[in-house]
């Protein structure tokens, strides 16, 4: 259902239903009000029948005179009756308006009674012997009724409807920036960077139009970024897919020699370490989508047990040069907010970093303290040759390398800090005295292990 619709539907049923409750009460007070009238005309009109009456002669000469009750022209549509009592059962009619039903049985005051196939509403007055009785048709009064009900009801109608018709136009026109807005939006080709020209808009819409800014900002951020990760991806990957293919094609001519068995098994190696170059490089790409793609699921990890089982997966690639790793700070080690398969690879990367770059005969240093109530510090150290200040800020890009002799792809610190920042910490690049490169690994504090 469009929001146009809905605003209609929502709007207009509200009213009909307020305005249908207060002409149904306008109805019944109106009714109310006609039926007290008629009445208070039957009792007017009887008060005046009495004071003529008691103007003429004796009933009782007129009853005498005739033997048939005086017939009486009414003009103005009430039927009425004088008769004369006698005792306390016998009544006498005097005159009566022509086509008047019998009212000499009508109870005194108000009532209503059927004559025939009508119904009449009655008013009985009596002063001393003589009874005056008025009454009118209930036909009568229902026609009214509906008159009334028709003059009023269909002028509420109309207007309702035309109400209704307001409406639409009304909430279409105040749409219509909604629908300028999205034509703008549809009308932007792909890769538009431009940012959105000035939009005539209301109050209530700018948050909108502010939000939309924002979205199309961080969708071009992402463009830029994946189209130089893209770029960077291609060259990366090509240099293996480059070597595989060559000494698949050496193997190839080794094999239809008979005399070049080493050759073939040199190339086959080679080939092999390739294609585990490959993989490395892709596994590493796929993490990097991974963290960025997906939701990061909060869990507390014990960070003295990570940095150990980091130690010892690295262990395999250094033999006996991983002893040379001293951590400290064991004691203020608390539990961090940060998945567990996810905190041994940041912490993996960062020892394998430091381990390619440091010379084999230094230390290096894995210090773990508390950085404040809600955040723990984790700190590698080396020796190495380090890194200048641009260099520590370019470091942490996608495929850049400190020195392309050494191996690697130029992927381990973008991991490490795509963990830290899809769960709040940090991760910082420092110059040390004296020489090396410290690795800051900032993480949040589990909440069961926060101090109340």
């Amino acid at each position: 259902m469009s929001l146009r619709l809905r605003l209609l539907l929502i709007i207009g049923l509200s009213l009909s239903v307020l305005w249908g409750a207060v002409a149904a009460w306008m109805f019944v007070d109106a009714r109310q009000s006609l039926r007290d009238a008629l009445d208070n005309r039957l009792a007017a009109s009887a008060r005046m029948v009495a004071g003529l009456v008691s103007q003429f002669p004796e009933p009782r000469d007129i009853a005498a005179s005739s033997s048939k009750p005086l017939d009486v022209v009414a003009r103005d549509g009430v039927a009425c009756e004088v008769s004369l009592v006698r005792g306390e059962v016998t009544i006498e009619t005097v005159a009566r308006t022509a086509g008047s039903p019998d009212l000499t049985r009508a109870t005194p005051g108000f009532g209503t009674h059927a004559y025939g196939n009508k119904r009449w509403r009655t008013y009985v007055l009596r002063q001393g012997s003589i009874q005056i009785a008025t009454a009118d048709s209930i036909d009568v009064r229902e026609a009214l009724v509906k008159e009334l009900v028709l003059s009023a009801g269909l002028p509420f109608v109309v207007a309702l409807f035309g109400t209704l018709i307001l409406l639409w136009i009304g909430i279409t026109h105040g749409l219509a920036p909604v629908e300028r807005i999205r034509l703008l939006l549809a009308q932007r080709r792909p890769g538009d960077d431009s940012t959105l020209p000035k939009v005539k808009a209301p109050v209530e819409l700018q948050p909108l139009l502010h939000t939309i800014e924002q979205l199309i900002e961080r969708l071009q951020g992402a463009i830029v970024r994946e189209r130089r990760f893209t770029d960077s991806a291609a060259h990366e990957l090509r240099t293996p897919l480059t070597g595989i293919k060559t000494h698949i094609q050496v193997a190839k001519l080794a094999a239809q020699r008979p005399h070049e068995s080493a050759t073939l098994e040199a190339a086959l190696v080679k080939a092999d370490l390739g294609v585990q170059q490959l993989q490395n490089i892709l596994q590493r790409l796929l993490d990097l989508a991974r963290l960025e793609g997906q939701l990061i699921e909060m869990e507390a990890s014990e960070l003295m047990d990570a940095v150990y089982a980091a130690i010892e997966a690295v262990q395999p690639l250094y033999g006996d040069s991983i002893n040379r790793i001293v951590v400290q700070g064991a004691a203020d080690s608390r539990p961090v907010r940060v998945a567990r398969l996810l905190l041994l690879a940041a912490l993996q990367n960062l020892i394998d970093n430091a381990m390619r770059y440091a010379p084999a005969d230094t230390p290096l240093i894995v210090r773990i303290e508390r950085q404040s109530d809600a955040a723990m510090q984790i700190s590698v150290l080396d020796e190495g040759p380090g890194l200048n200040a641009e260099e520590r800020i370019q470091a942490v890009n996608r495929f850049w390398r400190g020195d392309v002799r050494i191996p690697g792809y130029g992927l381990g610190l973008s991991i490490v800090e795509a963990i830290a920042r899809r769960h709040g910490g940090t991760l910082n690049l420092l110059e040390r005295n004296g020489g090396g490169l410290e690795a800051r690994l900032v993480l949040p504090i589990a909440l069961e292990a926060t101090p109340s």
